[in-house]
C-alpha cells in the first residue's frame, strides 16, 4: 500500500534567518510560486509580526494549491490564549494552518523559560486547544525534541503528546541544534509512535550541522514520521536545513521510498528541479554549488577516461540516476588528463561526430595539454573547449574580429564628496567588414561602480551588429581569479560563469600575464559560444 509523504518547506521563514539573508515581499512571493509549481504541500510563510516582510507577506498571501503555513510560539504563562498579542498576531495572518513552536526539553523550559514543567505543558495545551477551536489547522514544532528526549524522554514525550492530544495535526520533531545522529532520530521517533501519536501525524524538522540532515529526515521516515520539513538548496541557520533539492528526488527516485511513497511532486515536475534551485541563487545573488547533489553542474561530471569511456556504452556504469529527470544533463570535462575516448564522448555531446582514430583527436588532446600547461583549465571551462575544438575541426565560425579594446579605472569624488570609482571600457570590433567602437561604463542600478570586466563585457555586446540581438539576454554570474604561478612571472587564470535567458550557463578561461587580457578572452570565447550554439549565421 503506497502512502503519503507530506513536504512541508521553510525557505520563507528559516531558510531567511540564513545569516545575509533577508527576502523582500516580492522575493517571498516568486519563491512561494515555484514551491507551489513544483507540489510541496505546505508554504511556511513567515511569523506575523516579527518583521514587516513577514507581515506584508500574509496581508497579501499568495493564492497557491500548497497551504501557506503562519509561524509563531505558543502563549506566555500568565496569560491566557486569548489574550496573548504575539499569539494573536499569529491568529490574524489568517491562514488555514498556523504552526506553532514550543519547549519540549526540560532543560530549555526551566532555563530559557524560568517556568515550571506543567506551566509549560498547560501553555502548549491551551495553545494549540486555541488554534484548533478557532477552525485551524494546528502544526506544533517540538523544539530541541531530539536533545529533550536524551536528558530526560519521559518529559519530552509527554510535551509533544500534549499538543497531539490537544488537537495538533502535525507533531512536528525539531532537532534544534543540528546535532542529531540517525540513531538518536530512529530510536526517539518510534519512541514517541509508541507513546501514543500516530506516525502520520509526526513530522521531521533536521539541521545540518553534523552534515546529516537529509539522512535524519530519511531515518525518520523509516520509522514512522509522515511529514519532512526543509528548504530549498538547504537555506538556515547556521549550517542549514534539510535540503528538499536533495531529498525530493531522493524519494521519487530512490527505493524503498519510490515504491513505498508517494508526495505531491510529480516526475514531470521534478525535471524542473534544477531549475527551482537556481531561481533561489539568483534571487540570493548565490553561485550555485557545482557539488549540488542532483542539480550542480558537477553532479553528473565524468573527468576520468576510465569512467567517460563506460559512460558512452551505458551511463548507469558511472550514474545513480538520469540526469534529465531532475533537469540535469551529463558533462563530460576536457583536461590533460583526457584520452580519445573522453574527447570522442564530449564532441559527440556538442553534436560532433568525429571518427575513431581521425587525426584532429590527437591534435585537439594536443592543444588542450599544450594550453593547460601554460595554466588554462577546461576542466572547469567546458565552453571554452568546445570553442578550442571547433577551430581545430574547422568548425569555428568568425562572428567578429576584435581590433582593438581599452579599459580604463578613475577614481573621482561624487555629488556627496564621497571617492568612487567608475570602469569605462571602449572596444573596436570588425563585423560584416564594418568596423564599430562601442564605449560602456560599469554602474550597477544603485549607481555604484560594477568593475571593469563589467565595463568590457557591456562594451563587447553594445554593438555587434546583426549578432547584438543575439546576446542580449546573456549576463555573467561569476567571476575567479587564480594566479598560476607567483613572483613577477605571475601568470592569472581567469573563469567566467554566464547564463542567458533560455537558462543555459556555462565557463570560459582566459590566462595571461595581464588580468584585464585574461577576462577579455574569456569574454570573447563566452559571446562566441553562445552564437553557435545558437546556430547564428555568417
Amino acid at each position: 500500500m503506497v502512502e503519503r509523504l507530506y513536504l512541508y518547506d521553510t525557505t520563507l521563514r528559516d531558510g531567511q534567518q540564513t545569516q545575509g539573508v533577508q527576502f523582500s515581499t516580492d522575493e517571498k512571493h516568486a519563491v512561494a510560486a515555484v514551491l507551489d509549481e513544483l507540489g510541496v504541500d505546505y508554504i511556511e510563510g513567515g511569523w506575523p509580526g516579527a518583521n514587516p516582510t513577514d507581515s506584508e507577506f500574509f496581508e497579501d498571501a499568495p493564492k497557491t494549491r500548497a497551504t501557506v503555513v503562519a509561524f509563531g510560539m505558543t502563549k506566555r504563562t500568565g496569560r491566557s490564549a486569548d489574550n496573548d498579542d504575539v499569539l494573536a498576531a499569529v491568529m490574524n495572518a489568517g491562514t488555514s494552518s498556523v504552526c506553532l513552536v514550543g519547549k519540549t526539553h526540560d532543560f530549555h523550559v526551566k532555563t530559557a523559560l524560568g517556568i515550571t514543567l506543567d506551566e509549560n505543558i498547560e501553555n502548549i495545551s491551551a495553545s494549540i486547544s486555541h488554534i484548533v477551536g478557532a477552525g485551524r489547522e494546528a502544526l506544533f514544532d517540538a523544539e530541541h525534541f531530539f536533545d529533550g528526549f536524551k536528558a530526560n524522554p519521559e518529559y519530552t514525550l509527554r510535551a509533544a503528546k500534549a499538543a497531539y492530544d490537544a488537537g495538533a495535526r502535525w507533531v512536528v520533531l525539531c532537532d534544534t541544534n543540528g546535532g542529531a545522529l540517525p540513531h538518536d532520530v530512529r530510536g526517539a521517533t518510534k519512541a514517541l509512535i509508541e507513546a501514543g501519536v500516530p506516525g502520520d501525524h509526526i513530522g521531521i524538522h533536521t539541521h545540518n550541522d553534523t552534515e546529516n540532515a537529509v539522512a535524519n529526515s530519511l531515518v525518520a521516515v523509516a520509522a514512522g514520521a509522515r511529514q519532512i520539513q526543509g528548504t530549498l538548496n538547504g537555506l538556515g541557520e547556521r549550517c542549514g536545513n534539510a535540503n528538499l533539492i536533495t531529498l525530493i528526488p531522493t524519494l521519487l527516485l530512490k527505493e524503498p521510498y519510490a515504491s513505498q511513497f508517494e508526495t505531491g511532486v510529480s516526475m514531470e515536475a521534478l525535471k524542473d528541479l534544477r531549475k527551482a534551485s537556481r531561481m533561489l541563487d539568483e534571487i540570493l545573488n548565490r553561485v550555485p554549488n557545482k557539488q549540488a547533489a542532483y542539480v550542480g553542474a558537477s553532479a553528473f561530471a565524468h573527468k576520468a577516461g576510465l569512467h567517460a569511456s563506460a559512460i558512452a556504452k551505458d551511463p548507469s556504469t558511472y550514474e545513480h540516476v538520469d540526469p534529465s529527470v531532475v533537469g540535469n544533463s551529463r558533462i563530460v570535462p576536457m583536461s590533460n588528463q583526457a584520452g580519445q575516448s573522453n574527447l570522442r564522448e564530449r564532441l559527440s555531446s556538442m553534436g560532433l561526430d568525429v571518427a575513431k582514430g581521425d587525426p584532429a583527436l590527437q591534435n585537439i588532446l594536443n592543444r588542450v595539454k599544450d594550453r593547460e600547461a601554460a595554466g588554462y583549465s577546461y576542466d572547469t571551462a567546458q565552453a571554452s573547449f568546445e570553442v578550442l575544438a571547433r577551430e581545430e575541426l574547422g568548425l569555428m565560425p568568425e562572428f567578429f574580429e576584435v581590433k582593438r579594446y581599452r579599459v580604463t579605472v578613475e577614481r573621482r569624488r561624487n555629488k556627496r564628496n564621497e571617492m568612487v570609482s567608475l570602469s569605462e571600457a571602449v572596444v573596436v570590433v570588425k563585423v560584416d567588414g564594418v568596423k564599430t567602437m562601442s564605449v560602456s561604463e560599469s554602474l550597477g542600478p544603485d549607481g555604484s561602480d560594477q568593475g571593469p570586466v563589467n565595463a568590457l563585457s557591456r562594451a563587447l555586446m553594445k554593438d555587434l551588429g546583426r549578432y547584438a540581438d543575439k546576446v542580449a539576454d546573456v549576463h555573467l554570474t561569476d567571476f575567479k581569479v587564480r594566479i598560476t604561478n607567483g613572483g613577477t612571472e605571475a601568470v592569472t587564470r581567469v573563469i567566467i560563469d554566464s547564463e542567458d535567458g533560455q537558462g543555459r550557463t556555462w565557463s570560459t578561461v582566459g590566462v595571461s600575464a595581464n588580468i584585464v587580457d585574461a577576462s577579455f578572452d574569456a569574454l570573447v570565447d563566452a559571446i562566441r559560444w553562445k552564437l553557435v550554439r545558437d546556430g547564428a549565421e555568417t
